[in-house]
């Protein structure tokens, strides 16, 4: 009777082991599953072995209940004391499972935490492969189409280069260590007068006139490294010499070493004729004022003494001597006082009609008065007159001397020659809304030391009784007195950039404005 009141306490005690076995096993179900779906998680996995350490415990514990119940039911309590120590063991060695999974919780988790930046570096890394696999990838498939593409973009930067170099109408020249000509563009070889395979011969010591240019260019590209504005003096192949601005840059090499130089040449030979024909115009313009003042003073005395010989005359007898001397003090003082009106006209000191006029009419009217004598002279005559070109406003009697100044100089210059051909242009520059009238001779040109002079009154180059020095200094004011210039070239620069000797005269004139109404400008 006195175990009946422990049956429930037995049965309480019955079920939950028999519940803490089910719930053990499902833990550790579920646990294992965890583990299942992330095999790779380090806390997973250590939860599973921890989920069945105390699994393992409590089923000990539950089996252990379980058996020691039955027996005290089944009145074998002796035998439960044969099992006791057993089971006890083993809940032990269960729970010794347990601390031991516990302590070392903090180490395992040290290790993972490596573990993961390990791989996460790994992983990284596995990454930046990747990238630079498909990057090298990319590249060789592009690669032929970025090298078609480069070379495409040289070839063009050198047609651009090469154009650059061809086109320029100033030299453009490279040259080595040694001063050697390496390469120069076309417009070098005509500024020299060489041709391509004569210039691979040429140095820049035989370019320079003057040695000494050669020794200054070459020390201040090693001090500098570049040379800017130096002027200097080229010779030419047939001996001319022309004046030249240069610029210029040092060539090195990896090292820094000086390997040679490349420059540019701009001609300024006609520049320099420019300018001392601007400084001689400017020097004419005073000297006009002083002849204005010179002609009138002079031409009075003259006057009475070409009247006081012609009165004397009527006194002699033509065949004596002293009427003889008459004549020549007679034919003397014509001339001076013809050198006195060529000086008044030189001052523009005479009266001027101003009128719209056709220059190709000026130029027509002058070739059928001069056209006999230049055939006689055997001078050919070639017209190239510009059909629909503007008017011009002016005097005609004036401008019609200067095209005859002109014409005289031409076949004078002829005349050693027995002949040759003088070629009248005329055309318009509607750019500047200038008349070109231009008279071309085939003579023998004006040498390069006297074409600054050829505008200044009483300079010639005549033999004497061939002329006053007047003429051009004449058609000079003329031209100035109409709001033009006159241009000369010798020898003469074709459109194809080519010359040919002889001597070239440009008359530009301002084209006249419309409804221009002729006046008179009075003395």
């Amino acid at each position: 009777m006195n175990s009946i009141p422990l049956l429930p306490t037995i049965a309480i005690d019955m079920i939950g082991s028999m519940a803490n076995i089910v719930f053990s096993f499902l833990a550790a179900y579920y646990a294992y599953k965890l583990t299942r779906k992330q095999p790779d998680n380090f806390l997973w996995s250590y939860l599973f072995y921890v989920t069945l350490a105390i699994a393992a415990f409590c089923i000990s514990r539950a089996a252990g209940h379980l058996l020691k119940n039955i027996l005290y039911v089944l009145g074998n309590r002796d035998l439960w004391k044969v099992f006791a120590p057993y089971s006890g063991g083993f809940n032990t060695l269960c729970m010794i499972s347990v601390s031991a999974v516990m302590i070392f919780y903090h180490q395992g988790v040290q290790a993972y935490e490596a573990v993961e930046q390990k791989a996460a570096k790994l992983q990284q890394s596995k990454i930046r492969l990747a990238r630079a696999a498909r990057a090298l990838k990319e590249l060789n498939l592009h690669l032929e189409e970025k090298v078609e593409e480069r070379t495409a973009e040289l070839s063009e930067s050198e047609k651009k280069f090469r154009h650059l170099f061809t086109a320029s109408k100033d030299m453009v020249f490279f040259a080595d260590t040694y001063h050697a000509i390496v390469e120069m563009n076309p417009s070098g070889w005509e500024m020299l007068g060489y041709t391509h395979e004569e210039i691979a011969a040429l140095s820049l010591t035989r370019i320079f006139k003057n040695e000494g240019d050669v020794a200054t260019y070459a020390s201040i590209l090693e001090r500098d490294g570049y040379l800017i504005d130096f002027e200097a003096e080229f010779a030419k192949k047939d001996g001319s010499v022309i004046d030249v601005l240069l610029s210029a840059t040092a060539l090195y090499d990896e090292k820094g070493a000086v390997i040679g130089s490349e420059g540019i040449a701009k001609d300024l030979t006609r520049l320099k004729t420019m300018m001392e024909q601007l400084v001689s115009s400017e020097k004419m313009a005073s000297v006009g004022q002083m002849a204005a003042g010179v002609a009138h003073e002079i031409n009075t005395p003259l006057g009475v003494i070409l009247g006081y010989a012609q009165l004397m005359m009527d006194d002699f007898e033509p065949d004596s001597e002293i009427y003889q001397n008459l004549q020549v003090i007679e034919r003397q003082t014509k001339a001076s006082r013809k050198i006195v009106a060529d000086l008044l006209k030189y001052s523009r000191q005479s009266g001027s009609v101003r009128e719209n006029l056709d220059p190709n009419e000026i130029v027509s009217d002058v070739v059928a008065v001069t056209g006999h004598n230049l055939n006689l002279n055997h001078i050919d005559v070639h017209l190239e007159l510009a059909e629909g070109i503007p008017t011009i406003t002016g005097d005609a009697e004036k401008l019609r001397q200067v095209v005859m100044n002109l014409v005289n100089n031409a076949q004078q210059a002829m005349e050693s020659q027995k002949g040759g051909d003088l070629y009248f242009t005329t055309r318009y520059d509607a750019r500047r809304s200038r008349v070109l009238i231009e008279v071309r001779d085939t003579g023998k040109g004006i040498p390069e030391k006297v074409k600054a002079r050829i505008f200044d009154p009483f300079f010639t180059t005549k033999p004497v009784g061939k002329g006053t020095g007047l003429g051009l200094s004449v058609s000079y004011g003329i031209i100035q007195e109409h709001d033009g210039v006159i241009e000369v070239e010798s020898p003469v620069r074709m459109p194809d950039n080519t010359t040919v000797p002889g001597t070239l005269f440009r008359l530009v004139l301002p084209a006249a404005r419309e409804n221009a109404v002729p006046s008179f400008k009075p003395e």
